[in-house]
C-alpha cells in the first residue's frame, strides 16, 4: 500500500502527458505540427492525432472560403485621367498550408495585405486602359475576370487560391461626377435626337409609299371601272341592236315611250313642240286607233 501514492502519481502523469499529446483536427481546418519552430507534419484530414508534448506544438488554419474587403473604397485613374472610387472584395482560401505558413507566417492579416496589393495592382492596370463609361457600364465583368486571372499566380506563391474577385460599386468622386453625368446626358440626348430624326425620315418614307400605293390603287380601280362600264355599254348596245333587228317597229315604240316618260316626269314640266313633229308619232297613232 505504501506504493499506492506513487502509482497514482504515475498514472496521473501519464494522463497529463496523453492529454498534452493528443489533438484533433476537424473538417474545417488544416493543422501544422511544429517542432522547435520547424514544420514536421501537415495534416489536412480530420481525426485524432498525437504529438510530442513540450517539444511539438500545433497551428490550425481555416480551410474554408474567406473574404477580404477593404474598409474604404480604393481610388483608381481611368484612361481619361479621371478618378473613380472602387469598392471590391476577394474570396480566397488556403490550399497549401505549409507554403502559407512559410510565406506569411500563417497570419491571415499578412495574407490579406498581400492579396490587397496584388488585386489593387491588377485593378489599377485595368482601369488605366478604360474610360469612365466603360468601367461603369460595359466592362465590369471583363475587369473582374482579368484581375482574377492575373492575381492567381501570385496568390499561389503564398499558398492560397483566389476563388473570386468582385466589384461591388464604382463611384465617381464628387468633383468629377457632375461633369461626367452632364456629358453622358448630352450624349444620350444626341442619341435620342438622332433616333427621332431617323424615325421621322422612316415615317415620311412610309407615308409616301402609302400615298403612292393609294394613288395606284385608285387609278387601277378607275381603269377597271371604265373597262367594266365599256363592256356594259357594249352589251347594252348589242342587246338594243338585237331587239331592233327582231322588231324595228316595237323597238321604236318602246324608245318613244321611254322618251315620253323622261320628258313628262314632273307635272310642272312644259314642252312646246310642233304637233306634226315625229315626237308625237305614236301618240297620234294611238289616237287614230282609238277612233
Amino acid at each position: 500500500m505504501r506504493y499506492l501514492p506513487f502509482i497514482g502519481t504515475f498514472i496521473l502523469c501519464l494522463l497529463i502527458v496523453a492529454a498534452m499529446s493528443a489533438f484533433t483536427v476537424d473538417q474545417r481546418s488544416f493543422a501544422i505540427v511544429r517542432q522547435f519552430g520547424e514544420i514536421k507534419e501537415v495534416i489536412s484530414k480530420p481525426g485524432l492525432y498525437f504529438k510530442f508534448p513540450m517539444i511539438q506544438d500545433v497551428r490550425y488554419f481555416d480551410n474554408r472560403i474567406l473574404t477580404y474587403e477593404a474598409a474604404d473604397p480604393e481610388r483608381f485613374i481611368t484612361k481619361e485621367k479621371k478618378p473613380v472610387l472602387v469598392d471590391a472584395y476577394v474570396k480566397w482560401r488556403i490550399v497549401n498550408p505549409k507554403q502559407y505558413y512559410v510565406s506569411v507566417r500563417g497570419e491571415e492579416t499578412l495574407a490579406q495585405i498581400r492579396l490587397s496589393q496584388t488585386i489593387n495592382g491588377g485593378l489599377r492596370d485595368e482601369f488605366a486602359k478604360l474610360t469612365v463609361k466603360d468601367v461603369i457600364s460595359a466592362e465590369r465583368e471583363s475587369i473582374m475576370k482579368t484581375v482574377r486571372t492575373k492575381a492567381a499566380a501570385d496568390a499561389l506563391s503564398i499558398g492560397v487560391e483566389i476563388v473570386d474577385v468582385r466589384l461591388k460599386r464604382i463611384d465617381l468622386p464628387p468633383e468629377v461626377s457632375e461633369s461626367v453625368y452632364r456629358r453622358m446626358e448630352a450624349e444620350r440626348k444626341s442619341e435620342a435626337n438622332r433616333l427621332r430624326s431617323e424615325g421621322g425620315a422612316q415615317a415620311e418614307k412610309i407615308r409616301a409609299d402609302a400615298d403612292r400605293q393609294r394613288e395606284v390603287t385608285i387609278a387601277e380601280a378607275y381603269r377597271d371601272a371604265q373597262h367594266t362600264m365599256g363592256e356594259g355599254d357594249a352589251k347594252a348596245t348589242a342587246i338594243y341592236g338585237s331587239a331592233f333587228g327582231q322588231n324595228p317597229e316595237f323597238y321604236a315604240f318602246y324608245r318613244s315611250l321611254e322618251a315620253y316618260r323622261k320628258s313628262f316626269k314632273s307635272k310642272t314640266d312644259v314642252m312646246v313642240v310642233d304637233p306634226s313633229s315625229d315626237f308625237f308619232k305614236y301618240l297620234k297613232g294611238s289616237g287614230k286607233g282609238g277612233k
